[in-house]
């Protein structure tokens, strides 16, 4: 493409469908140019700190040299394959790799192409488990409400039932069964009655419960609710007790975001099966897995079926997984530990948000900063405001938040804080 070239943004609007939009009043785009380092360069000539990651998944910022190398080094060499009855050296360097960073007994791997899909795959899995073992009525999932696990069917099934944007099919989807959402504060202490609740739901239903899904510690999308470790402990203990897989969806939390290498480890618990996404390549390709243990992974090969069901074209992508490969081991080293932990002293800035009569509340925790407002924000009006004070981000709801890169400089920190202090306190939203 000509450098001089511009984006067509009537084209744009006329014709393609942006996330979470309308075609007859969808919110503005802005032209991106270019990204380096944790910046956005707009056409216009704007560069903008990016508070968001690109939906949390730059963790090392843009254009890393590591990851683009082997990018560009994998190109050169095999672009892509299919996956069945292939196999390559970045998938299985990869799975190496997914198998020491996640939590043990993990150690089978199947290689998604989203996060939504490996949520499917995991779903796939808990219900072809329990066919394997002749319970053929264990085909629901139970969840906790305010969850969020991607916009395809089986992942919207499990996504909060009243206030998620899956709301208008539920007559068309798996009906699954709810809990309320954690309510204990992560920095609090445990509501032993919420866990006498979570047991009675258990007792209730686990004869025809596959498995349990949550996001750990972090209910992201579905309103940033940090919550209480043990809750985690109770749920383990519990699956256990009643005869449920328990399924972890660390897509957003997973990969450093909580301040943990995945946030099951503030609880030091394993799932049965877990599902990693967004910061898997450095947010530089679309990749996902979902992992299992051994017993399930053998549990549904044993069964009448044999084999599980799912092949995306794409499985296994080499471009993908040597942008993984890479990702994972800068993560593995001790400069990033030390980035995520100064970013989490950084977005402590926040806190003087508490002060402004709009704030409900401000929440921070590892690389996350939260600022709950008391009213939705009006999305085209904060960003046009954020864009004038040389920032992205990107709220929903009632949630100024910001997911930065863990390579952002306490200065940049700090502007992404000071912009959203103004645009509260200055009624830009």
């Amino acid at each position: 493409m000509n450098n001089k070239q511009t984006i067509d943004i009537e084209f744009d609007r006329q014709h393609i469908w942006h996330p979470y939009t309308s075609m007859i009043d969808p919110l503005p785009v802005y032209p991106a140019k270019r990204t380096f380092e944790n910046k956005i360069e707009l056409e216009s000539g704007e560069i903008l700190i990016d508070g968001m990651a690109s939906w949390w998944s730059a963790v090392h910022g843009y254009g890393h040299p590591e990851i683009i190398t082997a990018i560009k080094s994998q190109a050169d060499t095999m672009s892509h394959v299919m996956f069945g009855g292939l196999t390559h050296q970045p998938a299985v360097d990869l799975c190496k790799l997914l198998i020491e960073l996640t939590p043990a007994p993990l150690n089978r791997v199947f290689l998604a192409d989203g996060g939504s899909v490996s949520v499917e795959v995991s779903i796939k899995m808990a219900i072809q488990y329990w066919l394997s073992k002749g319970k053929k009525n264990k085909t629901q999932i139970m969840t906790a409400k305010k969850g969020y696990h991607g916009d395809t069917f089986a992942a919207m099934s499990v996504c909060d039932p009243v206030n998620s944007m899956h709301a208008m099919y539920q007559g068309f989807l798996p009906e699954q069964v709810f809990v309320d959402a954690p309510s204990s504060k992560f920095e609090g202490t445990q509501c032993q009655e919420e866990l006498t609740q979570l047991e009675a739901a258990f007792a209730t239903h686990h004869e025809n419960v596959a498995a349990f899904i949550i996001e750990p510690i972090v209910q992201n999308a579905g309103g940033m609710n940090f919550y209480h470790p043990d809750y985690l402990k109770a749920l383990r203990k519990l699956c256990d007790k009643y005869e449920v897989l328990l399924i972890l969806d660390e897509i957003a939390t997973g990969f450093g975001r909580t301040g943990k290498m995945f946030a099951c480890e503030h609880a030091d618990i394993s799932p049965d099966i877990m599902c990693v996404g967004k910061a898997l390549t450095g947010g530089n390709m679309t990749l996902a897995a979902t992992l299992a243990t051994e017993e399930v992974a053998l549990g549904i090969s044993q069964g009448e079926a044999k084999v599980l069901m799912h092949g995306p074209t794409f499985m296994g992508n080499p471009l993908a997984c040597a942008a993984a490969v890479a990702s994972l081991t800068l993560l593995k080293r001790k400069e990033c530990d030390a980035n995520i932990k100064r970013v989490s002293q950084a977005l402590e800035a926040l806190k003087h948000c508490e002060n402004l009569r709009a704030v409900k509340a401000v929440r921070v925790l590892g690389a996350i900063g939260v600022v709950e407002v008391d009213r939705v924000v009006d999305v085209a009006k904060i960003q046009k405001f954020f864009i004038q004070k040389g920032v992205w981000i990107r709220p929903f709801g009632r949630l100024i938040y910001i997911m930065p890169a863990y390579i952002s400089s306490d200065k940049d920190i700090l502007t992404l804080a000071d912009a959203i202090y103004a645009a509260i306190a200055d009624e830009h939203f």
